[in-house]
């Protein structure tokens, strides 16, 4: 039941980081597991360079190989993720993600760009072999405010729609499937016998 969440924005605090804390709130109010990778933490010259050896680079593709459920987090910039992501997801190894679920989301200034989750992310996460990639969820700068205080407020159309994302990671992925019990074995096809 482990959920890692990959904050792939350059900035400590920015919306995309806020939506990211508001898949953890639902996540961990439903006793999920969840753990984070924040990218800009990782030693940026091991980024840079591919060092696989530096121990921040080695310990995030460990967390990865780890988890079951992926959400990643990205601002977008010009049409596309961003490229502290994208370092980032060129040092995993070609299947680091098979057999995951990944729920992409991303802000950004307008609704203009939000075709970057299917056309730039999406074709790179289903290259490292993800077993299902759940629909995005974009939202633009006035659908996560910045209230006066400094806290990030969600527009009540992505807090739904983060609502029914989380929902599908628990029901479908997270949670162990219900026990079987008082029901029947199944039945191979093969040893299936009829008469007419």
């Amino acid at each position: 039941m482990s959920a890692l969440l990959i904050a792939g924005s350059p900035s400590e605090r920015s919306r995309s980081a806020a939506l990211l804390d508001a898949v953890a709130l639902r996540l961990s109010a439903q006793g999920a597991l969840v753990d984070r990778i924040h990218i800009r933490n990782l030693s940026p010259q091991a980024l840079v360079l591919a060092d696989f050896g530096h121990r921040s680079i080695t310990q995030a593709i460990e967390q990865v190989a780890a988890a079951r459920v992926l959400v990643v987090a990205t601002p977008v910039y010009k049409a596309a993720y961003s490229g502290v992501l994208k370092v980032f997801l060129d040092l995993l190894p070609q299947t680091a993600l098979k057999g995951k679920t990944v729920l992409p989301l991303a802000t950004g200034g307008s609704p203009h760009h939000m075709l970057a989750l299917d056309y730039a992310l999406r074709p790179v996460l289903q290259s490292l072999g993800a077993r299902h990639i759940l629909p995005g969820i974009y939202a633009t700068d006035a659908q996560v405010a910045l209230t006066p205080e400094g806290a990030y407020t969600l527009d009540a159309d992505i807090a739904a729609r983060l609502d029914e994302a989380t929902h599908t990671l628990l029901t479908e992925t997270l949670r162990p499937p219900p026990a079987q019990s008082g029901r029947f074995a199944p039945v191979a096809f093969s040893q299936v016998q009829c008469s007419v």
